[in-house]
């Protein structure tokens, strides 16, 4: 099929899709408590693909935004890809964060939950409406849990027996009013659904959608809607989602890289049943002997003043004057540290840490001077000696290419 653009329809109806769309978040995840970029390992069930009725990008993006999903269970694989490093002891030997030391709780969601951002991971989700989520990590031997009930959200470890509580609070007419949509913006996408919002709030002149076809997932027949940026210079190489051709619901999530290989986020249902859930799956009482930490608790100053890293507080002055050169897929943000000087290196004399830091990046030279490149499979980030930055999901190349016409 011809990409979405060649179609009668016009961007502007695309565009339509899209933002209604992004108002239909099907609630799996816990409000406000969800895992930065994960992937949902789908599985397939039967053979062939199915022979479903024909129907354009943009009937399929209004299906997507018409899909009011509120009840669902399922199971989910989850299977994150982006070439990171191991650091090995590195993280424990500069000193964690939270994870049940004294300025914390093992069972706090924005820190545990960060666990689906690598590796594979099963997990269960359920929901029955705005008011009822559940979500439970499964591990080998334990399992981690994070329970919205109403204005109630419980989170449970049960490796450690810590669990911690605290008030839903974006309902509250009062705080409501004062942050507006504002709270939903900063949430993680965590679901097929959310990650498929993310996705078509990029679908504009500089992208094709196009329908590629059908495929089962998790038993169910289902479209496929693919997403292509037209520019040069993205490391995104197509987005696949799989959609529910009963509900409109969006099964699978896959985004491939430019380079090739495995999926760095892959997302879908390996089982889901849209029947609601038992009242009973959503109840929670501490077991007993287990520790238990107030939300209210973790935002006390003395404990806040004892996990901020030194030196943190000026972290949010050097994004001030953040500044986005080019748009669409090939965006690159670049701003500038204020210190005058990049990352130690080898050669700068700072011994063991400059050679740690050039063995991550990829030193690179240009009419900017010369600097770093520190590349996942996704995001690449270039830090000059001079202290700026050039970030995005766009090659090494373009980075350097950024840099010099900056100068």
């Amino acid at each position: 099929m011809a990409p979405y653009e060649s179609d009668d329809n016009t961007n502007d109806d695309l565009r339509t899709g899209r933002s209604k769309a992004a108002r239909y978040v099907v609630p799996v995840a816990v409000v406000g408590l969800a895992a930065a970029t994960i992937g949902l390992v789908p599985a397939f069930a039967g053979s062939g693909d199915p022979d479903l009725p024909k129907v354009t990008a943009q009937q399929l993006i209004e299906k997507i935004a018409a899909s009011d999903v509120q009840q669902l269970s399922g199971t989910v694989k989850i299977s994150t890809d982006l070439g990171l490093p191991d650091l090995g002891g590195l993280e424990s030997s500069l000193g964690g964060l939270g994870g049940g030391d004294e300025s914390g709780s093992s069972a706090e969601p924005s820190s545990k939950l960060m666990e689906l951002a690598s590796g594979t991971h099963t997990v269960r989700v359920a929901a029955d409406g705005e008011g009822r989520q559940k979500l439970s990590l499964l591990d080998k031997a334990s399992e981690y849990s994070v329970i919205h009930n109403g204005d109630e959200v419980w989170a449970y470890d049960s490796a450690s027996n810590e669990a911690y509580h605290t008030k839903d609070t974006s309902s509250g007419s009062a705080e409501k009013g004062e942050r507006g949509e504002k709270g939903k913006s900063e949430d993680m996408p965590a679901t097929p659904k959310e990650l498929a919002d993310e996705a078509l709030k990029a679908a504009d002149d500089t992208t094709s959608v196009t329908v590629d076809g059908t495929m089962r997932v998790a038993g169910r027949d289902a479209y496929k809607l693919l997403i292509e940026p037209k520019q040069s210079g993205s490391t995104v190489g197509a987005i696949t989602v799989a959609v529910d051709e009963k509900t409109g619901l969006p099964l699978k999530f896959t985004l491939t890289p430019a380079s090739g290989g495995a999926a760095v986020v892959d997302a879908g249902f390996t089982q889901v049943n849209f029947a609601k859930p038992a009242a009973s799956t959503f109840d929670f009482s501490p077991p007993k002997g287990t520790k238990v930490t107030e939300g209210d608790e973790l935002k006390s100053g003395d404990k806040a003043d004892r996990a901020r890293p030194e030196g943190s507080e000026d972290l949010g002055k050097e994004f001030e004057g953040l500044n986005v050169i080019g748009e669409g897929w090939s965006s690159i943000a670049q701003f500038d540290t204020g210190g005058g000087e990049g990352l130690p290196s080898e050669g700068s004399g700072a011994g063991d840490a400059g050679r740690f830091l050039d063995s991550l990046g990829d030193q690179v030279t240009g009419k900017f001077g010369s600097g770093t490149v520190f590349s996942t499979r996704l995001v690449n980030a270039l830090i000059t000696d001079d202290g700026k930055v050039y970030a995005g999901a766009v090659t090494k190349d373009a980075l350097v290419k950024a840099a010099n016409e900056a100068k």
